[in-house]
């Protein structure tokens, strides 16, 4: 019989509806205003608790329990934290994924997981049907909105407040599964990971320590997994009109709206979120005054664009880059000041991008560069001394307690992405990078990314920050054609608006020249606009542009 279990973090979340139960919990957009700007509406901390009790007790009647493996496909709103937070209280285990994706993709994903429960919208469900084959052992699907062509629940009609008491349940163990996250898929295929209870608890302090343990009061909500764990730090939570595939498409001025009508305190986004907001506040200004932190992830943000809003806001803010992933987040934080103390100048030299110094009780190493598997730290030890040829650049390794250690599918992921240290499991993170005698991780672009030339391999945004400087361009893309070994480094370039393009490229070939890292760079190709990642969409996809440059060169007159 399995053990009845629940994630103990949730209880911070209870305290708080029961010590602040009129507290807003989260405020979610709900039609127009007559002004056009989005009208809102908000549930309480004992709304959002009770909700959530109402569905882990219909999930419990249905069987759903302890590592009942959840398929959640729903839009960010208050629907998806309750559902949350219900599988939370019974320790099911929500499996979480972008539909951005593609549906080939998606389908082959959630089929590996072999799930039992599937939450999600119409949408979602109509391909469950379709598809009932990569869903073979679901057995309880519940419908959010209105039901279609299939049998089964439907989350409106269970009520949004329990019949009785949720029965007892014992604090599963911390390296009990919690959530299957998938990664996106955009520098390599898509890996189911496990992130244990003792994971997303650690998240929680390591947030909250990255803050100073200064309550968050309200944050602007981007990424869903940041609005749990700020509301298990008793945050209210604003979520702004925003389509989760099309992140970059975010209206600025909503994001105005909201900081300014609820007195937003921090806000967690992407880079496009944060480039349009710029852009929109240097046309409309606005000190946005109750704004005190800024954290950014999903990609590298450009120096430019921090710069910008440290020269819009009030002087007090805080701005700070982060890195991470679907396997360990937070790895590391840099905050604005410490980047414009010289290092960002350091970067334009071709230093790479500083990441800051790792989280709260994250360890960071790094590995010689190879595409082999490093089972044990005892085969790192031995190819140590191929650090020195790559002038100790390696690949970023970290273990902490909030760092998942286990893939659940492909099972050849954690042959490839892990390593066996004793009782450590250390994360590859894929990334190259070389760490300062500061302790400062200085990022140089992903491994999968690198160009290997006759003369030995460049590093993507290594080389790329060395040109961003040059008048005219956006932003950069070093690629590699041709067989490994022997490829051409070409830099792929997109223009800002009206930047003539001959007059860019002569800058580009002169600024190349200044340096010996990108003297070998000799093509330069204008493209219209970079694919990017579906989550965050900023991380810029290398490989098609790889593709898209083979194909220019193999029609250019010689």
């Amino acid at each position: 019989m399995t053990l009845a279990t629940y994630w103990q973090a949730v209880d911070r979340f209870r305290a708080f509806a029961r010590t602040e139960p009129n507290r807003e919990a989260v405020i979610f957009p709900a039609g127009k205003n007559p002004d056009g700007l989005p009208a809102y509406r908000h549930i309480t901390y004992r709304e959002l608790d009770e909700w959530s009790d109402a569905i882990a007790e219909r999930l419990t009647a249905a069987g759903v329990g302890s590592g009942s493996r959840t398929i959640v496909l729903v839009l960010p709103s208050p629907e998806l934290y309750a559902i949350m937070f219900g599988l939370m209280k019974i320790g099911a285990t929500p499996v979480v994924i972008d539909p951005g994706m593609g549906v080939r993709k998606m389908l082959r994903c959630l089929r590996a997981v072999q799930a039992e429960a599937f939450i999600g919208i119409p949408q979602a469900h109509a391909l469950r049907v379709l598809f009932r084959g990569s869903f073979r052992k679901v057995r309880t699907a519940v419908t959010v909105g209105k039901r279609w062509f299939w049998r089964g629940e439907s989350l409106a009609k269970w009520g949004t407040r329990p019949a009785g008491m949720l029965s007892a349940r014992t604090p599963a163990a911390l390296d009990n599964v919690l959530v299957i996250g998938f990664t996106t898929g955009s520098t390599g295929p898509a890996k189911a990971v496990e992130l244990t209870h003792g994971n997303l608890a650690a998240m929680v302090e390591q947030v909250d320590a990255t803050r100073g343990h200064i309550p968050p009061g309200t944050s602007l909500i981007t990424l869903p997994l940041v609005g749990i764990l700020d509301l298990l730090l008793g945050s209210r939570c604003v979520l702004p009109p925003l389509i989760p595939s099309k992140v970059g498409s975010t209206d600025p001025v909503h994001v105005v709206d909201a900081i300014d009508k609820f007195g937003v305190r921090t806000m967690f986004a992407s880079p496009a979120v944060l480039i349009p907001l710029l852009r929109h506040l240097k046309r409309r200004p606005n000190k946005l005054k109750t704004l005190h932190s800024i954290y950014s992830g999903g990609a590298p943000v450009p120096d430019w664009c921090i710069a910008g809003l440290r020269e819009q806001l009030t002087e007090d803010v805080q701005i700070f880059a982060g890195y991470g992933s679907t396997e360990a987040l937070p790895m590391s934080t840099i905050e604005s000041r410490e980047l414009f103390g010289g290092l960002v100048e350091r970067a334009h030299r071709g230093d790479g991008t500083c990441i800051g110094r790792p989280a709260d009780r994250v360890r960071a190493e790094l590995v010689a560069i190879t595409d082999d598997p490093l089972p044990t730290w005892d085969r790192v030890e031995a190819l140590a001394d191929e650090l020195e040829t790559t002038h100790g650049i390696g690949e970023l390794v970290v273990s902490g307690p909030n760092v998942s250690t286990h893939y659940y599918w492909p099972e050849q992921a954690n042959t490839a992405g892990k390593i066996v240290d004793g009782d450590v499991i250390w994360h590859r993170t894929g990334d190259l990078a070389w760490i300062d005698d500061q302790g400062r991780i200085w990022f140089c672009g992903r491994k999968s990314q690198r160009v290997q030339t006759a003369t030995g391999p460049m590093f993507t945004v290594q080389v790329e920050q060395v040109f961003n400087t040059v008048p005219g361009v956006a932003r950069t893309a070093l690629v590699g054609v041709g067989p490994r070994g022997a490829q051409k480094p070409v830099l792929c370039v997109e223009l800002q608006p009206g930047a003539d393009a001959m007059s860019v490229e002569l800058k580009l070939r002169t600024r190349a020249a200044e340096f010996e890292l990108t003297k070998p760079v000799s093509e330069f190709l204008m493209h219209p606009k970079f694919p990017v990642d579906i989550r965050h969409n900023a991380k810029i996809g290398r490989e098609q542009l790889a593709e898209w440059a083979t194909r220019q060169l193999e029609v250019r007159p010689r």
